[in-house]
């Protein structure tokens, strides 16, 4: 088990540099189409045995660019990222007297952990699921759902508590952080430079140098795009997928009955109730996936938790006391 969250941190470093990596290559794209097509109107536009060129300035200054965004991305999604998804999922501080029993289990784990007591956020929504954030131990916080407390008795409580206590032990958390901010960010500019290809070729962008700059803007938006809606998504289903089982494992480890979380894992596959206030972006956080119920086959394409049959069927092995 030691092992694998030494390697979800060296995953996390891996990953974190790729996506810098693709977006450095996206300014270069970038830079390099404006530098032929400049090229290649200006040499039609010259008088005879005159050239003008760039060089290679605007794939240092593309190169640049995109780096910059990158590392802003990656600075806000470690300062503010998990304030954000609580803000977004409509999570508010539990209170201390209405959910003490939460606030109890959650307590008595960080002790047994031996790591700071998170934070306990509550979510008014029926449909039961739980999920952790923060960038560090010190700085996470568990959420749960008012359909979770509802349903759950405490030792399934526990055991869901259990299991995203170790996500914020197994340090997991702040790799999907960063590549959900990333994956937002890339789709978020990819809609703003698609609306200034839109303008531009308008009229906006006329002049010499104007369809080329057209021309780039929608690039840049085409590549980001590919980003944002495949290539991001399908980086971060690789990563949930194994989080999940680690944290089943891990999560039982930590509160020594098994049978709690696979109760729990029980009433969650029995659930039907839409998460209305999860969605593509946030969903990999949730200890059940909220959006495979009700979702086309399409999504299955992108499930970012392992069937919950088969979490089960592990937790049932070792109940029985099989190794797994």
């Amino acid at each position: 088990m030691y092992s694998e969250i030494a390697s979800n941190n060296r995953r996390s470093m891996i990953f974190i540099g790729l996506f810098f990596i693709i977006w450095i290559a996206i300014g270069a794209v970038c830079g390099l189409l404006f530098t032929t097509l400049s090229s290649h109107v200006a040499s039609n536009a010259a008088a005879p045995g005159q050239t003008v060129s760039y060089g290679s300035a605007p794939i240092f200054v593309g190169m640049a660019i995109c780096a910059l965004l990158a590392l802003c991305g990656i600075l806000y999604s470690l300062k503010a990222g998990a304030r954000l998804v609580l803000r977004v999922s409509g999570a508010v501080p539990a209170d201390p007297i209405r959910y003490q029993q939460l606030h109890d289990l959650v307590d008595a784990l960080a002790i047994g952990e031996g790591i700071p007591k998170p934070d306990v956020y509550v979510i008014d929504d029926p449909s039961p699921n739980a999920f952790a954030t923060g960038v560090s131990s010190d700085k996470a916080a568990i959420t749960f759902t008012t359909g979770l407390v509802q349903v759950m008795n405490r030792e399934e409580l526990e055991g869901v508590a259990g299991h995203e206590m170790s996500h914020i032990k197994n340090h997991d958390i702040r790799l999907l952080l960063v590549v959900g901010t990333m994956i937002g960010m890339a789709a978020l500019l990819a809609s703003v430079f698609w609306r200034g290809a839109y303008f531009a070729s308008m009229g906006r962008g006329r002049g010499r140098n104007g369809g080329q700059i057209v021309i780039v803007i929608f690039v840049a938006g085409l590549l980001l795009a590919i980003v944002g809606f495949i290539f991001g998504p399908l980086i971060r289903l690789a990563l949930s997928r194994r989080r999940e089982s680690l944290a089943d494992v891990s999560g039982v480890a930590l509160t020594r009955n098994p049978a709690g979380l696979l109760s729990a894992l029980k009433k969650l596959q029995q659930n039907d109730v839409p998460f209305k206030k999860m969605n593509h972006a946030t969903a990999s956080m949730c200890i059940d996936d909220p959006l495979r119920h009700h979702e086309s086959w399409f999504h299955r394409l992108y499930d970012t938790h392992p069937p919950i049959e088969d979490r089960i069927a592990e937790l049932e092995k070792m109940v029985s006391g099989e190794k797994i």
